[in-house]
């Protein structure tokens, strides 16, 4: 059976971004800071690191020494997350308007689909908008219908790793610590809003924060 460690390590391998809401066990493991340092030699054999982002809560692995092998594959990471920011920007601000709140999406928000899609319904506006997000190529929906749209968006941000499904039984969906990330890149892309996209990646690989 694999240790605790070996399941942490592996997922951290797969390129999870692990928080509270995903796994609050691993969590809790890389919470310890004996647990961390332990894992370090064992990530560095890979020329990986255990990163978190900037509030300390999500943990995720990330390069430890960048030649240009390692470069080229996080230039292509920030250029694909960045052509995805239209589309999850817009997403984020339907469900924060329909939602009538003041608060962003964050961390452990709780989105009940079954009231997110019968306030939809009831707004032309909305709808309108839920329809154009979802034929962003992101989404991919095909669907002339709400309900398709819907949920072709939802099923998308889980595959992504934006949302959970704690309860397969019920349509409610929380907010993974990947929203926290994306949120730190929306910052630095807004900081460094005067360079090229290329030259964003470049300044983002150096500060080594963000991916």
């Amino acid at each position: 059976m694999m240790t605790e460690q070996g399941r942490v390590l592996s997922a951290l391998l797969q390129g999870a971004f692990i928080c509270q809401v995903t796994d609050e066990e691993a969590w809790r493991f890389l919470k310890s800071r004996d647990n961390a340092a332990q894992l370090e030699p064992h990530l560095a054999l890979l020329n990986r690191t255990l990163s978190t982002t900037a509030e300390g809560d999500v943990f995720f692995a990330s390069f430890l020494t960048i030649g240009e092998n390692e470069r080229k594959v996080l230039t292509q990471q920030f250029q694909d997350t960045a052509s995805n920011l239209v589309p999850l920007v817009e997403w984020l601000l339907l469900v924060q308007q329909a939602n009538e709140s003041d608060m962003p999406i964050t961390m452990g928000s709780a989105i009940r689909l079954n009231e997110l899609q019968t306030t939809i319904e009831d707004t032309p506006a909305y709808a309108e908008q839920l329809e154009k997000i979802s034929r962003y190529r992101m989404f991919g929906s095909t669907s002339v219908n709400l309900d398709g749209q819907l949920k072709q968006v939802f099923k998308r941000l889980i595959e992504m790793g934006y949302l959970i499904k704690p309860n397969p039984d019920k349509q409610i969906y929380l907010g993974t610590g990947k929203i926290e990330h994306l949120y730190e890149m929306l910052r630095f892309i807004d900081e460094t809003e005067a360079l090229s996209l290329s030259e964003q990646a470049e300044a983002a690989i150096s500060q080594g924060s963000l991916i």
